[in-house]
């Protein structure tokens, strides 16, 4: 390996790690995010985040189990995207313009309490 292509792994292992690291940065208010939560995502989510909500039965594409660990190794900032933007083929839409960025953050943040991120080891 030349020194070039060292430097240029180098600055892609640091910028990946900061995105890591600015993406569980999320202040949100878990009490808060739980009425949110308890208001738009425990039908299809469930209680507990386990997919099992009294909608999931009905949809074609299941609710994220969010106990899975494909889920919980999700950033929060991948979370935040799914809440905001949606998420493509699925039934789970954008809640952009329906939630405050506030309110966001906050299920975000409920949802951490449910289920902690998983860290890769």
């Amino acid at each position: 390996m030349n020194q070039g292509t060292a430097v240029v792994g180098m600055l892609l292992l640091v910028m990946l790690t900061s995105v890591w690291v600015s993406a569980q940065e999320f202040r949100g208010d878990p009490q808060r995010g739980q009425a949110v939560y308890e208001r738009n995502c425990l039908r299809c989510h469930g209680p507990s985040g386990d997919g099992t909500g009294p909608d999931a039965t009905t949809l074609i594409v299941p609710p994220a189990n969010f106990h899975l660990p494909q889920h919980r190794l999700r950033t929060d900032r991948e979370l935040y995207m799914a809440v905001s933007e949606g998420v493509l083929f699925s039934p789970m839409h954008g809640w952009r313009g329906r939630l405050t960025e506030q309110d966001m953050q906050d299920v975000i943040n409920y949802i951490r309490t449910l289920v902690p991120f998983l860290p890769l080891s």
